[in-house]
């Protein structure tokens, strides 16, 4: 038996209030076994710097900055790693010359490209909104790429053979059945990019989440820091929630497996079929079975 929404999030809350009692019990007790919990601020003391802090205008500032590029670099990533994703897998010689070149630059941490981007950019802002970019670029383009690849080819075939384009299959096939596999890129890259957005700002940034953060541990304002660090938690998990729930809402057209605790999936009770004798298939009428074929071609006609 599956546990009611609401003591579903009660349960969370209870988990979370747990977490944050025994912080301040740590801190407040001072306890100092191999971790030094004396050194870090109580969970009063960084609600207080909370509360200092929402009561400013830069704390918004730096929250609409930060929003800001995530928000501009991880959009440019989704178009460009999902048109490339789909080249790549699609064409070959897209593949031959686009692949090598991605592979090389894959590997490379997106953060060791802020020298690239202070050098290549006018103006930091863009350099940064770069970084954002590149690190949620290669998520998107590797889940799209594969989940392209694994597309049956029946469904292909079969708008081919209905008169379909490239474009028709481009919009009725592959990209309605890659959008799973994409979407798992995008929900990667969201969290991807908030690294590399908030350590760049550290870097090279003048306004942001990122570079508050550094500058209260410049200072040693270390409930400064934790605000810094609640802040980028609660907007990560905002933005990743927004994806997945994008997400759902655009394959809900997909079989959605329910829960059943104790880590089994609840099977679909099979469909019971009257059996038929010999007899009856024998003597079954040439119209009835004309309408079976008739709606069989309907059913895959509507399938595809």
């Amino acid at each position: 038996m599956t546990r009611r929404p609401l003591a579903r999030y009660a349960l969370r809350a209870v988990s979370l209030a747990t977490a944050l009692g025994l912080w301040q019990l740590l801190t407040s007790l001072d306890v100092d076994l191999w971790l030094r919990f004396s050194q870090f601020p109580t969970v009063t003391d960084v609600a207080r710097a909370f509360s200092d802090r929402l009561s400013g205008a830069d704390y918004w500032t730096d929250l609409t900055d930060s929003l800001t590029r995530i928000l501009t670099g991880f959009a440019l990533a989704a178009v460009l790693g999902v048109a490339t994703g789909v080249l790549v897998a699609r064409s070959r010689l897209a593949e031959d010359l686009l692949g090598p070149v991605l592979e090389v630059v894959r590997p490379i941490p997106a953060i060791a490209l802020v020298p690239v981007a202070i050098l290549l950019f006018p103006s930091n802002e863009q350099g940064i909104v770069f970084i954002t970019c590149t690190a949620a670029f290669f998520p998107v383009l590797v889940s799209t790429r594969h989940a392209v690849r694994a597309l049956t080819p029946v469904w292909e075939e079969a708008v081919r053979t209905m008169g379909g384009g490239r474009l028709r299959i481009l919009g009725s096939v592959v990209l309605p059945g890659a959008l799973p596999g994409i979407f798992g890129g995008l929900s990667v890259g969201i969290g991807v990019s908030w690294i590399c957005v908030i350590s760049a700002e550290m870097i090279s940034g003048q306004y942001g989440v990122g570079y508050r953060t550094w500058q209260d541990y410049t200072v040693v304002n270390y409930p400064g820091v934790f605000v810094g660090m609640v802040t980028i938690g609660v907007l990560g998990w905002l933005t990743s929630t927004a994806v997945e729930l994008l997400g759902r809402r655009l394959t809900r057209w997909l079989p959605r497996t329910s829960y059943v605790p104790g880590g089994r999936a609840r099977a679909a009770r099979p469909l019971t079929v009257p059996a038929r004798t010999d007899g009856e298939a024998e003597h079954k009428s040439q119209p009835d079975q004309q309408g079976e074929n008739d709606t069989e071609e309907a059913r895959d006609e509507h399938l595809v």
